[in-house]
């Protein structure tokens, strides 16, 4: 699966126009023919695309994505040593845990929101509460996640200089005290997280409602109900495990946007995460850094089904059962 699909996508990625050398004769008018012909054959982009890849899989199968074509000419993903002992930062290795450390803060607070929301919307089926919670979803689900960022830029950080707007750190962190500068960090993040959030906030909230809604007219909770149990044992005890299994698979299929990352919120905001890496190497046709980030988004595909299928069967007897068969 992962040969095939990392053979797309390096097909298709050399179906786009141009490459390398195209975007440093743009920045460099006075480059010759002779001069892109030989970076050409330095990036070994004059053999054909099937020996390419042939070559780019046997670095792969040691570990090795390559080094960027950029001029900085620095590793894709994991640091290098030079002989003076210099270490050189691998371009994911450097963005990687700034994306993780979003995403990761982004689906909590989806997961401490979202759940509430749909179990209240469940429960108040049809009432205020319910058209409330479902207005909500729908406006979450209509607003273009771009907007409403900007907005918020101009609202929150022009208008009233509440948040900074861009960067992940102000002028003078490093003279800040510890303290101040994890303070200084959240409140970079604050407006990147909230925006990851509002787009998959609305999703799970309906997911989880819809759920609820399937399962508290089920026989076994009217059975759980006529023999004395709290209200509270049935809704969270027996409904609401039963009703987050559809959910199972979508946090597992999660895993890939977690290191991802949101490529809208990190360009807009200029956070320097994955997906602003990604946007960057797809616009200077940077090979090495698009097929390191796209093979470790599909191993992760893989990997998130994989963890979904565990959590299916551990929260789910009855494929247990199965699998035991």
């Amino acid at each position: 699966m992962m040969i095939g699909i990392s053979l797309i996508s390096f097909f298709i990625m050399h179906l786009a126009p141009g490459d390398i050398t195209t975007t440093e004769a743009n920045f460099n008018p006075k480059a010759s023919q002779e001069s892109r012909q030989k970076l050409r054959e330095l990036y070994n982009l004059d053999k054909p695309v099937i020996v390419q890849y042939g070559l780019w899989l046997k670095r792969i199968a040691t570990l090795d994505f390559g080094t960027s074509f950029a001029s900085h000419q620095r590793p894709v993903f994991w640091q290098t040593k030079d002989k003076e002992g210099n270490v050189t930062l691998g371009m994911i290795q450097e963005a990687l845990p700034i994306t993780l450390l979003i995403n990761v803060l982004s689906l909590l607070l989806i997961i401490l929101i979202a759940l509430p929301l749909g179990v209240v919307a469940a429960l108040k089926q049809n009432q205020l509460p319910d058209r409330t919670i479902t207005l909500f979803v729908f406006i979450g689900f209509a607003i273009p996640g771009f907007w409403l960022a900007l907005m918020l830029m101009y609202w929150t950080g022009v208008q009233h200089n509440w948040l900074p707007i861009s960067g992940l750190n102000s002028i003078g962190y490093e003279r800040m005290p510890w303290l101040a500068q994890q303070i200084d960090t959240l409140k970079h993040l604050a407006l990147p997280i909230f925006i990851s959030a509002i787009t998959g906030l609305a999703g799970i909230a309906l997911f989880v409602r819809n759920g609820m809604l399937d399962v508290l007219n089920q026989d076994y909770i009217t059975t759980a109900r006529s023999k004395g149990l709290s209200e509270n044992r049935v809704i969270y005890g027996h409904a609401l495990r039963n009703a987050l299994l559809p959910l199972v698979t979508i946090f597992g299929l999660s895993i890939p946007g977690l290191i991802g990352g949101s490529v809208i919120a990190e360009s807009i905001f200029a956070i320097p995460g994955m997906g602003k890496l990604f946007i960057d190497a797809v616009n200077m046709r940077d090979f090495p850094v698009i097929m390191g980030i796209l093979t470790i988004g599909a191993l992760l595909t893989l990997l998130g089904n994989l963890l979904a299928d565990i959590m299916y069967a551990w929260a789910d007897p009855r494929v247990r059962r199965g699998v035991a068969q």
